[in-house]
């Protein structure tokens, strides 16, 4: 759960506005040295950012800074780590579904290349050959923990080339002469169950002894962080230990060292945010009181798309009387961020602040119902920087085109004023 000092979120909103997203620096730079110093030091290790979890280029900035590579799931994605001064090397781009023309433009752009597909990659064979080297993603169908829409190592999953097709999978490399590079999985989020990843790791490296040409293996991420308080996490101390001497003794039997590299995201970031909104109202009804905040799903979605947990307290009355609430948002439809939860006292203009909001929470905002996204901040060695502006009215109108042949007379009254936010 989000650690860092609330004493001056309050402060944020008068300063920022409200809805507000808020990252701490020193909480992501923590959670990248706690992974990488959870492993020995003997080891080539690689950990590249999911930049899907938090995509602002501050943050890809601030990875960069620390050492980090990036995972890209899009080209879009691949061009923001370019902008954030990724070299095309350190870039993994992991598509899903994708055509031809994104792995193409990848390919002219010369960022590593991680397919899982078997039709895919014999096209990438046909247009390629062997002149440009390959990752290859597998699904070891290993349920590691994890909400049933974000687990995607098991049998049913779209992702990866299962491990039951790996004879196929030779089949096209050998024939097609192609290089493959580097091995991949990925079983999903939430993993807590050390010994099922490390199972699913284990397969994996016992397929890398029938590609003699690899550079690295890249076992994911999916670390599963603490959304309620006390809630269990992944021992990332224990799990570095074990697969620390697991992946010595692979690199001992293939014949020479290989880089070990993880994918994390969520474990980076989100405990690095909090989202803080205001409460427009509070409304007691024959079974329940709610929260009205000016916020919802469109800026919050993952209550309403996981059932995600998130932890909300009360920064504006932290010593009120506990009373329960179930807090909603704006949203014309079911738009619930927590039911029946146990808060200080709320009053209309106070602030509260949801936790764990670093992770796919502004990533996956939209302007549903037409409203406006948040501003975020980050908090720089105490100090609060603006690093996305709020946006305004005339941004949802941005790639609009108004045709002519649906105009009309514009009332007098021109004088009518476009609010700034919605």
């Amino acid at each position: 759960m989000t650690t860092f000092p609330l004493d001056q979120a309050t402060q944020w909103v008068q300063d920022f506005g409200s809805p507000l997203y808020v990252y701490d620096a020193a909480t992501i730079e923590r959670q990248y040295h706690r992974i990488t110093g959870a492993f020995d030091t003997s080891i080539d290790l690689g950990i590249h950012y999911a930049c899907k979890a938090l995509n602002n280029i501050n943050v890809l900035k601030l990875m960069k800074s620390l050492g980090a590579g990036l995972d890209a799931v899009s080209m879009g994605e691949v061009h923001l780590g370019l902008r954030a001064g990724f070299s095309p090397e350190e870039i993994l781009f992991t598509p899903n579904g994708v055509g031809m023309s994104e792995i193409r433009e990848a390919a002219q752009i010369g960022v590593q290349i991680n397919i899982d597909n078997l039709e895919t990659l014999e096209e990438f064979a046909n247009e390629f050959g062997n002149s440009i080297p390959v990752c290859v993603r597998i699904n070891p169908h290993i349920m590691a923990g994890g909400n049933a829409k974000i687990s995607v190592g098991h049998i049913d999953s779209k992702f990866g080339i299962s491990i039951h097709q790996v004879r196929h999978l030779h089949r096209i490399v050998n024939n097609m002469g192609l290089h493959v590079h580097g091995l991949h999985m990925h079983t999903g989020s939430d993993i807590l169950d050390i010994d099922a990843f490390m199972r699913g790791a284990s397969l994996l490296m016992d397929l890398a002894h029938d590609f003699k040409e690899l550079t690295y293996i890249d076992f994911g991420s999916g670390f599963k962080v603490g959304y309620r308080p006390d809630e269990s996490t992944t021992d990332i101390e224990t799990f570095g230990t074990k697969m620390s001497a697991r992946f010595q003794d692979f690199c001992l039997e293939y014949g020479r060292d290989l880089k070990l590299i993880f994918e994390p995201g969520k474990f980076l970031v989100s405990e690095s945010g909090i989202f803080l909104t205001t409460v427009n109202s509070t409304k007691t009804t024959p079974s329940t009181v709610f929260a009205q905040v000016n916020s919802g799903f469109n800026h919050f979605p993952r209550p309403m798309l996981y059932d995600a947990y998130h932890h909300i307290e009360n920064v504006s009355n932290p010593e009120g009387e506990q009373r329960i609430y179930t807090v909603v948002g704006y949203i014309c439809e079911t738009d619930t961020f927590g039911y029946d939860r146990k808060i200080a006292e709320v009053r209309s203009g106070d602030v509260l602040a949801f936790h764990n909001a670093g992770a796919y929470c502004s990533s996956m905002a939209s302007n549903y119902n037409s409203r406006v996204r948040p501003a975020e901040v980050m908090i720089i060695d105490g100090h609060a920087q603006l690093i996305k502006a709020r946006e305004t009215f005339e941004d949802l109108m941005v790639g609009q085109i108004e045709l002519d042949a649906f105009s009309q007379e514009k009332p007098e009254a021109e004088a009518l004023l476009v609010p700034s936010e919605v």
